[in-house]
């Protein structure tokens, strides 16, 4: 008879070794392929720190690491902050509710891949129908991802379409689980709209909105699926983001020790950043 305390273990037990086997197993491998090259005759060899060396002293990786930092210090707060305002758009109720939840969280149903697809015929500047629409409206037709100014911000407005409905389900399950006995004693104490929002609200909205900032973090930073099917990190290396420049040094130039020791970089800027946002977002009590 197995003790009532190894219970709790069997019933995790296999989301651990889902963990083990589908992240952690693949982590070590990726970190320890990253210490490796392949010689000319395809032998696998053991190069140390080679492969980080010459990444650091690459002006392709920089630039590079450049633009991913400055599409996640734009992208992560908008998504965040469009999402709470979603959430805070549907807490309410209103007629015909159900539709407009529906209609936020349909670009879940779609893949990531199949939305670059899409956005691409719909922003194409020749027969687009949004840039129809820009040229009638006398604003003129809009390069968008072909465009060295506007493709990265393009990207991003892609990625919030995608993901701000999703993480908004997160935000709205926060909202909900505060106790509506909260606002109405503030409502007795004489507190407005704004101070109910700034003192009860956002106070206890704090961990839910750390999570969805961790994670939409954690998932943009490995942003490639649009950036491969739309621009290819172009147009001049505009998007270029890190995620496909390991893809690119895999599968272009056959470079696997390069492109792991670019995910291993990834994977502790990703670790750094969500440990900063954490320390960011604990409240002063978690604080003291």
């Amino acid at each position: 008879m197995i003790s009532s305390r190894w219970t709790p273990f069997l019933f995790l037990a296999p989301a651990l070794a889902g963990l083990l086997i589908f992240r952690l197993v693949p982590i070590g491998i990726a970190v320890g392929g990253s210490l490796t090259g392949v010689s000319l005759m395809g032998d696998l060899n053991f190069v140390g720190g080679e492969n980080f060396h010459y990444l650091l002293s690459d002006p392709q990786f920089w630039a590079s690491l450049k633009i991913t930092l400055w599409f996640n210090l734009i992208i992560n707060p908008l998504q965040l902050a469009i999402a709470f305002g979603l959430a805070m758009l549907v807490f309410r109720p209103l007629p015909g509710l159900w539709i407009y939840r529906a209609l936020l969280v349909l670009p879940m149903a779609v893949s990531t891949g199949i939305s670059a697809v899409l956005f691409g015929l719909f922003l194409d500047s020749n027969l687009g129908p949004f840039n129809g629409f820009l040229e009638w409206i006398g604003v003129g037709a809009q390069p968008f991802h072909r465009s060295q100014d506007q493709a990265l911000y393009t990207l991003i407005g892609i990625a919030t379409w995608k993901g701000a409905g999703y993480w908004m389900l997160f935000l709205l399950a926060g909202l909900y689980s505060i106790p509506s006995t909260v606002y109405e004693a503030a409502t007795i104490d004489g507190a407005s709209g704004w101070q109910r929002f700034r003192y009860v609200t956002l106070p206890l909205m704090r961990k839910p909105m750390a999570f969805v900032l961790v994670a939409d973090t954690a998932i943009n930073f490995l942003f490639f699926a649009p950036v491969y099917i739309l621009t290819s990190g172009g147009p001049g290396g505009a998007t270029s983001l890190l995620m496909f420049e390991a893809y690119r040094s895999a599968f272009t130039f056959s470079d696997i020790g390069r492109s792991l020791a670019i995910s291993t970089i990834l994977l502790g800027i990703i670790l750094v950043i969500v440990v900063l946002e954490f320390r960011l977002l604990r409240s002063p009590e978690e604080r003291s």
